[in-house]
Parts: structure tokens; sequence; C-alpha cells
């Protein structure tokens, strides 16, 4: 099958779509079986079994009927489901499209400046309406793309969205379907692309019925960190994925996707299923440019080399930066705690840290030198480096406010594509613990999960906010309880991003990148240049001590500065002709 086919001209093998005016035609692979029923409006129908295990019919209905399986006696959900009565354990309800989008011509990749976001916490309401009146602050800022974190539903209300069971279905505590079309559509009047973060490696533990409905679905030789592994060698398993990439593509103008857990993605096929998907989304005629980021903890470069991507979430900058800023050594900071600075300048010249090369544990990755500074998003703080914490704490807490405010800058104007945090931008100090909305033993297995976790680390001896309470994600607004200091840090952020767009992107756009290079000129400072045809960026930061060599910095009206050469912390920036 050609690239193009894969996600345009799809089989109907899943879900409910309207095949006339007054007709459905409902499918759901079920292999194992021999029969299924159908349930729609509280009247069952059986099911037509073709040799390919999909069970099919074409029955009268209209938007807003319910329907589902029939599983051991009991109605349960479509696992294609676009829309749910209820919770996840309620019956699925037929669903029309949204009003299709507005055309936009989307932006190029690395003019991105991205500001990852949780919809049930952007806001105090908590929904896609709400958080659409919010994106203007984020545009009056520089901000001028937004990564939301999962919004597919899960069980319970409110939750990080990474235990979502309806991959077609967006969470109902946020909105409707159109809801979320029309916050895409808001961010794009604002000149704003939206990045969706998708998770394809596991269901969730609350609610996946497509594991008792479609066995078959999932490699039962395999699991990963959080449940069953995908069987992503059958062609059925992949539709499923196609089409819900597709969906948010074409029906509610997304402008890609940042793929959870790539690494989790195994398929020996001679085309694996993520070559296949970033093809097919690849070959799309969506009409603006569709941007395409892995989160892929093996550091490798292949996807990037081949096009498949545009980039992966770069945990090694983020790391290096918080080990230098909090001589942490735990966990996964082990590894960069040893010398973090030369672990950062390592970043700054040439994206990856890890590059295959032995290091204090297990090495991974190959080298990275080659790819463009776009090639990597790089972060001081994501939803994963705080909330993985014990109380969720923010970098700013533990660093400084001070030392943050050279990270910020260093963030920011340096050619990588740089990700704040949702409220970052005003220097917020409000934790993003973990939170769910489990019951029962599952709501048990959480919190002692959570207290097993932490229970050996020296820097935490105190007690755990509980994951299960309301009050533990409302803890986690930012834009709620703003620090006294906002209007500054909105001012730093304005005059960092408005520098990076008028110095740092043309140079960009110029072309003709150098090889990187990074001098270090004190225990905790460095100078960085990229070359370009249209000249030369510099930055010259230091944390905490002063440099070696403070007159580096040059006497120009052309440079941007933080702080000062001959104070604890200083950064400044600025541009050559060539």
């Amino acid at each position: 099958m050609k690239p193009r086919d894969q996600l345009t001209d799809l089989a109907h093998l899943w879900g409910a779509r309207p095949a006339t005016d007054t007709d459905w035609d409902f499918a759901i692979w079920s292999p194992d079986r021999d029969s299924l029923d159908l349930m729609l409006n509280g009247v069952t129908h059986p099911m037509t079994r073709d040799a390919d295990g999909v069970f099919r019919a074409r029955l009268p209905a209209r938007a807003g009927d319910s329907y589902g399986y029939m599983l051991d006696g009991q109605p349960v959900p479509d696992p294609a489901s676009r829309r749910q009565a209820g919770g996840v354990h309620d019956l699925s309800m037929l669903t029309r499209p949204p009003q299709a989008p507005s055309p936009w011509v989307g932006r190029d990749w690395p003019e991105a400046v991205i500001c990852e976001i949780h919809i049930g916490t952007f806001t105090d309401a908590g929904t896609f309406q709400a958080a659409a009146e919010k994106l203007g602050d984020l545009a009056a800022v520089g901000i001028n793309t937004v990564e939301v974190m999962p919004i597919v539903q899960f069980g319970g209300n409110h939750g990080w969205g990474y235990d979502g069971v309806l991959p077609n279905a967006v969470h109902p505590a946020y909105g409707t379907p159109q809801d979320f079309a029309n916050f895409v559509a808001v961010a794009h009047d604002l000149g704003i692309s939206v990045i969706l973060d998708v998770v394809y490696n596991h269901f969730g533990p609350d609610g996946a019925y497509i594991h008792a409905l479609t066995p078959a679905f999932f490699d039962h030789g395999r699991s990963t960190p959080w449940g069953p592994a995908v069987d992503f060698t059958q062609d059925p398993v992949r539709t499923f994925f196609f089409q819900n990439a597709a969906m948010w593509v074409n029906d509610f103008g997304v402008d890609g996707f940042r793929f959870d857990a790539v690494h989790q993605l195994v398929d020996p096929s001679p085309e694996p299923f993520f070559h296949a998907l970033t093809g097919g989304l690849r070959a799309m005629d969506a009409g603006r440019p569709l941007h395409l980021i892995a989160e892929d903890e093996r550091n490798l470069t292949t996807d990037r080399d081949a096009g498949r991507i545009d980039a992966q979430w770069n945990d090694d900058f983020h790391h290096a930066v918080h080990c230098l800023l909090t001589g942490e050594s735990e966990g996964y900071y082990r590894n960069y705690a040893a010398d973090p600075m030369a672990d950062l300048t390592g970043a700054l010249a040439e994206g990856q840290v890890e590059q295959g090369q032995p290091r204090v544990g297990a090495s991974r990755g190959a080298p990275s030198g080659h790819l463009p500074a776009s090639a990597f998003v790089n972060a001081n703080q994501t939803h994963d480096q705080i909330g993985n914490r014990a109380l969720g704490d923010r970098l700013i807490t533990l660093a400084g406010v001070e030392a943050m405010r050279i990270a910020h800058a260093l963030l920011l104007t340096a050619p990588y594509v740089p990700m704040l945090f949702q409220g970052e931008e005003i220097g917020s100090r409000t934790p993003f613990p973990f939170f769910c909305d489990f019951t029962g033993d599952l709501a048990d297995a959480v919190r002692n999960g959570r207290k097993a976790e932490f229970a050996d680390f020296d820097g935490f001896k105190g007690d755990l906010p509980d994951p299960l309470a309301e009050a533990t994600r409302d803890m986690a607004r930012p834009y709620a309880h703003p620090p006294e200091d906002a209007g500054d840090w909105s001012r730093l952020t304005a005059r960092l991003l408005g520098w990076r767009a008028t110095q740092v992107m043309p140079l960009v756009r110029s072309g003709g990148a150098q090889p990187a290079r990074v001098r270090t000129t004190g225990t905790s400072s460095a100078v960085a240049s990229w070359g370009y045809n249209g000249g030369h960026l510099y930055v010259a930061f230091h944390f905490d001590r002063l440099p070696d060599t403070p007159h580096l910095w040059p006497d120009t009206d052309a440079r941007l500065t933080v702080g000062a050469p001959d104070k604890p912390f200083g950064f400044c920036t600025w541009t050559t002709p060539a």
C-alpha cells in the first residue's frame, strides 16, 4: 500500500460512520470471535462476520443515538467511539465530525516556540473553551505553538491523559469534539500551531474494553511498563491508529503530533508501524506543514535522518541544566551529575549528550552533531520532569529565581526549538504533581505505588500529595496563583522571544548552518556560537560563579543581556554579520 493511501483510503474496520442520510455503518475487528451483537438504542442486532474477522452492520440511526457491543451479556462501549454518552464504562454515542476547520497555512518548524499545556489545569475551568480564551496571553509574549497533553477519554474525571482508553473520543470533562475543533480554530486565528500529544503504545487500566473485545489487538508475549503491548504487525491494528491520526488532522485541524514513548512501538515488520504512520502523515495533503515530534529514550537519530519526524524531545539538555542548577544525582539524573557543565556545553554543541559513548551508567544513543538545531526540542521543564517528582516542584523553586532567569534566556535564544511548560513564561512556582481519578483497588494501587517510588529518595522524607484528590489537581493550575513577579517574567519572556524572532530566526532562515562552537570560560560559564550564511549568533552565560573572562561580552547596542558580567548570574546574546 502506498504511504498516501495508508491514511487517506482506509478500509472501514473500526467504529461507526454515516453511510446514507438515514443509515450508519458499524464495524469492529474481532477475529477471535465467531459472533458479536451490536446494541443500538437498547435493541440488539446480530452483526455479520467477514473472512478477516471484521464484524459489520448497517442500521437506521442518527447522531446522538447510543450504541455498544455485547460482551458477556452486557453492552460495552466501542473502542473506536468518537463520543461517549458518559464515562468510559458507559455506551458510545453516534456523532458526526465537527464543523470543518478553516484553512490555515501553518508555520515552518524551525520557528516553533512551544508551550506544553494540560487542558484540565491550563485554566480554572479546565475546558477547551476556557483554554481557547487563554491562548491570547501566550501569543502576546511570542509563543507560537502549543503542545497539548493527551485529551482522549480516560477513566475518571481528571488526570494527566496518558491513561486514555478511547483514542478517538475527547475527554468529556474538557468539552465536546466541536469545542476542541473551536480551540484549534482560535489558536490558528492567533497564529498558533497546535501539536497534539498522542499515546499509541498502550491503553490505560480503566475502561479499555478492547482487551476483551479484540484480544488479537495485543502481543501477549510482550508488555510495556504501562500494560500489555500492542501488536503492530497486524494491518487492522495499524488501521486503528492510522484512522486516529487522520481524524485529528482532517476533522480537527491539528498541525502535528508528539508521539509518546516511541521506543515502545516495537514492530519487527519490514515496514515498522511508526515508519508507515509517519510516512502516511508526510504524504497527506493537509494544506499546511504537519510537525512530527517523538519522545524516544534511545537517543537514536535514524528517524530524524530519514525525515520521518522533525524532532525529538531532548531530555539530555534538560538533565544537564537541572543537575547543574540543583546538584541532584538520583534516578535518571545519575548519568548527568558527574559533570553537568560539560554535558550542557555538549548539548549546546551537538544537541544530544549521550551519543553512544561510555558514561556513568549504560551507554545509549548515536552521534547527533550532524542534525540541524531544529531536530531537538529543548526544555528546562516538562510535565514529565516536574510531575514525576514527589511534590511536583518546578525547577525555579529548586534553583532560585536568578539562576532560572539565565536558564530561561539560554533556552529561548539558542537556535534549538524551545519548549516551555504552562506558566513558565510568567515564572510560575505552582507545582504540577501527579494526579488521577481512579477508584477502588486501582486507586489504592496508585497511592501505594507512588509512596514506594519515592520511599528511598534522600531528598524526600515527607508526605506525598494524594494523587487521587481533586485538591492535588487544583494545586497544579499555574495561572490561578501567579507569582508576584509574573509581570516581570512576562516582559522577560517577550523580550527574549522578540530577540529570537528578529535576530535568531533570520540567521537560521539564511541557511548554511555551520557546526556549533562552545568554549567553557569558567566552572559554570561558557560562550557558544552558531554560524550561518547571514552571520553568527553568540551566547555567553554564567551561573552562580563569575566567568574567568567577563570581557567576552561585547560593548554594543546589538545585544540582549540578562544580569551582568560582574554579577553572580549573567547572560548575553549578540549577532554579527557574515
